[in-house]
């Protein structure tokens, strides 16, 4: 397909919502502008996989597929030089992984809003996926429907996830934190310096954000893990989802 360049508009503000999965009921489907089509590219190293998602997408109106890539560095080139609102990316693709991609877009160019395409559905995997910068994460075994879904719910500025995926990834909260600390045995400070860990901010960064020292950071986080006995980011992510510190969507659009 001949890509087109068009120009941008601003895009919409990030909105936070709670962690529930989204469904396809009357006046629940978030739709573009009128005649604003969502420009996507998609990437899979699989040409029979590509082939059967562009017929599925093609069936919407709202929805346009502007190029294709079968690795990771062609997705970034397409992306790069058609700048599509959405990217649907698989995971697992040569060269470049998604997460890589998601991860260079998330500096270059935050407004395109990345989702990952994956079958993986364990906890720290889809952690670590919206830690990279994914705006939300579908199985590939999902319904034509709940793709379209998917791509209208990113662009909208909200996070999307399987409902497969956010009821396993409830239920390894509610098991793997049930005998944790409770926030209340937290401080102030280390409740803040655990929910911006949480969001995937460095040292440096939260030290701005609080208007600390980077050292003081680092002694916060220290002292964080020795007391919940958590020695990993997405550990301690685990443990400020299960506490309701953060939401899943918040660490996906953060």
């Amino acid at each position: 397909m001949t890509p087109h360049t068009v120009a941008l508009s601003t895009p919409a503000p990030v909105n936070r919502i709670s962690l529930r999965p989204h469904n396809n009921a009357a006046g629940g489907r978030l739709r573009p502008r009128a005649n604003q089509r969502i420009r996507l590219v998609l990437a899979d190293d699989h040409p029979v996989v590509r082939r059967g998602i562009v017929l599925c997408l093609e069936r919407s109106p709202n929805l346009r597929v502007v190029g294709e890539a079968a690795d990771g560095r062609e997705a970034l080139r397409k992306v790069r030089k058609l700048v599509p609102d959405v990217l649907l990316t698989d995971i697992d693709m040569p060269h470049l992984t998604g997460l890589t991609v998601a991860e260079t877009l998330r500096k270059e160019l935050p407004h395109i809003k990345v989702l990952l395409l994956s079958t993986r559905t364990d906890t720290e995997f889809v952690l670590r996926c919206v830690q990279a910068g994914a705006h939300g994460y579908i199985l590939k075994q999902a319904s034509p429907e709940e793709f379209v879904q998917a791509i209208e719910t990113v662009h909208s500025g909200a996070a999307f996830f399987s409902p497969d995926v956010t009821r396993l990834v409830l239920n390894r909260l509610i098991r793997g934190n049930g005998q944790r600390l409770d926030k209340a045995d937290l401080t102030n400070r280390e409740r803040e310096v655990l929910t911006h860990v949480a969001h995937g901010l460095s040292n440096k960064e939260i030290a701005c954000r609080l208007n600390i020292g980077t050292r003081t950071v680092e002694t916060h986080r220290e002292r964080l893990m020795r007391k919940l006995e958590i020695y990993s980011v997405a550990g301690l992510t685990r443990f400020a989802l299960a506490k309701g510190l953060i939401t899943l969507p918040e660490v996906a659009t953060a």
